[in-house]
């Protein structure tokens, strides 16, 4: 995947991109607004998958840049930066910006975010690509565009976020998946209280499905799907 980094700081930018070069992105650096704007202009070779996009920039307000990625394109943003509080990130996400990473931050949680913003676009109308149609595992069938979920040949009804819930595990079953990512990407708030709901919402699915072992809890760090025996 191609990847766009705006960044002003080259020490930064020239650490990540190390990172997530050995990750497989292609990485290219943006050092201001106009640059990260040109580079968006329509080409021959492949598009970028996502944008990284730091706030703090020499020529144009990082928020400012975002508005106009969004006006010309549907490409994830994913907007980097030292302000915190919650107001700066509604702010941001009413832009457009797919995700809001506040740092010092984590280096896996920000790719796990860069897989999850390129994953629903991935799955949308935008590139032109057909859907995933559903996710077998074991007896556990996920129909993505019904949104549909079936035991063996029993049909269990979730309500969305519970839908929602499994979908995002199932996509990567083995993998521990944090629990404020969860939130971020079900719930798409940041907000710490939300944690009481997801512990419900993961009872609530072993329940109905009736697979008690199918998501296991990591303790302190999250959860994962354990794919069961057909």
């Amino acid at each position: 995947m191609r990847l766009l980094l705006v960044e002003d700081d080259d020490h930064v930018a020239a650490a990540l991109s190390a990172v997530l070069a050995r990750h497989g992105f292609q990485v290219v650096h943006a050092r201001s607004g106009e640059e990260a704007l040109q580079a968006l202009l329509p080409a021959e070779r492949e598009p970028f998958g996502v944008v990284l996009l730091d706030l703090g920039l020499p020529d144009q307000d990082g928020y400012e840049v975002c508005g106009k990625i969004r006006k010309r394109s549907a490409i994830p943003v994913i907007m980097v930066t030292a302000r915190s509080d919650v107001r700066s990130r509604i702010h941001g996400l009413n832009l457009g910006a797919d995700d809001y990473v506040v740092k010092p931050y984590d280096t896996g949680e920000l790719l796990a975010r860069i897989h999850a913003v390129a994953r629903r676009r991935t799955s949308g109308e935008d590139t032109g690509q057909t859907p995933l149609a559903a996710l077998v595992l074991g007896p556990v069938r996920i129909e993505l565009p019904t949104r549909r979920v079936s035991v063996g040949e029993h049909e269990v009804q979730l309500t969305r976020k519970e839908f929602d819930l499994l979908a995002l595990l199932a996509q990567r079953p083995g993998v521990v998946f944090r629990r404020e990512q969860i939130i971020s990407e079900v719930w798409r708030t940041s907000w710490e209280g939300t944690g009481r709901t997801l512990e419900v919402h993961v009872a609530s699915l072993r329940s109905k499905l009736r697979l008690p072992a199918l998501i296991e809890t990591v303790r302190g760090v999250g959860y994962r799907l354990v794919p069961p025996q057909a």
